[in-house]
C-alpha cells in the first residue's frame, strides 16, 4: 500500500510541475498576469520561460527516473525546491510585491507539492528517506 501511496505522490507532484512548467513556458504572459505582473515585460517573460524549462524537466524526470537512489535524492531536492518557492510566495504576500490572493495561491500550491515530495519518500527504505513511525 506505501508503495501505492508513493507512486501516487510522485505522479501528481510530475503532473503539477508538467502542467504549471509548460504553462510558464508556452503562456508566460497568460501566467504573468495571473501572478498579477506587468505581461507585457520582456524581463518577466524571460524568468517565467526559465521557470517553465526547469518545472518541465523537473517534471518529466519523475516519471522517466528508474534508478530508487536517483529517484529519491531528486525528491529531497525538490523538497528544498517547493519549500523555497513556498516561502518566496508567502513573503511576497506579506511585502506586497504579488497581491495577497496571488500570493496565497502560489504558497499553497508549493506547499502541497512540498508533501508530495514527502509523501512519494515515506518509508521506501532508500537512502534519505523518510522512515514510517520515526521520532521527530
Amino acid at each position: 500500500m506505501a508503495m501505492d501511496v508513493q507512486a501516487r505522490a510522485r505522479q501528481t507532484l510530475a503532473a503539477i510541475r508538467l502542467v504549471n512548467g509548460a504553462a510558464a513556458l508556452l503562456a508566460p504572459r497568460l501566467m504573468a498576469r495571473r501572478l498579477g505582473a506587468d505581461a507585457a515585460g520582456p524581463a518577466l517573460v524571460y524568468v517565467l520561460r526559465m521557470f517553465g524549462v526547469r518545472t518541465v524537466v523537473l517534471g518529466a524526470d519523475l516519471l522517466l527516473v528508474r534508478d530508487p537512489e536517483q529517484l529519491h535524492r531528486m525528491l529531497r531536492v525538490g523538497t528544498f525546491i517547493h519549500a523555497s518557492d513556498a516561502l518566496a510566495a508567502a513573503c511576497a504576500g506579506r511585502h506586497g510585491t504579488l497581491p495577497r490572493a496571488t500570493a496565497t495561491a502560489a504558497t499553497t500550491v508549493s506547499t502541497v507539492n512540498v508533501a508530495l515530495t514527502l509523501l512519494a519518500r515515506w518509508g521506501s527504505g532508500a537512502p534519505g528517506a523518510i522512515a514510517e513511525g520515526a521520532d521527530r
